[in-house]
């Protein structure tokens, strides 16, 4: 997991844990939980946003060669 040992990974919960303390904890787990489901939110609906762009503009110029052989 990221290069980290089990060792590692023991010793930066323990810190977090002196730092921010037990009560404190469940609410930054919560707001780093809701933070991440509005950035992968925010991922899905640009790459929609993208998507749309790409298929409007395939639309026109198809619209635009359709009137040329006219």
């Amino acid at each position: 997991m990221f290069g980290l040992g089990m060792g590692e990974i023991v010793i930066v919960l323990v810190v977090v844990l002196l730092l921010f303390g037990g009560k404190k904890l469940p609410q930054l787990g919560s707001a780093l939980g809701q933070a991440m489901t509005n950035f992968k939110k925010g991922l899905s609906d640009g790459q929609k946003e993208i998507d749309d762009q790409k298929k409007k503009s395939e639309l026109d110029s198809s619209d635009n060669s359709d009137n040329k052989d006219a």
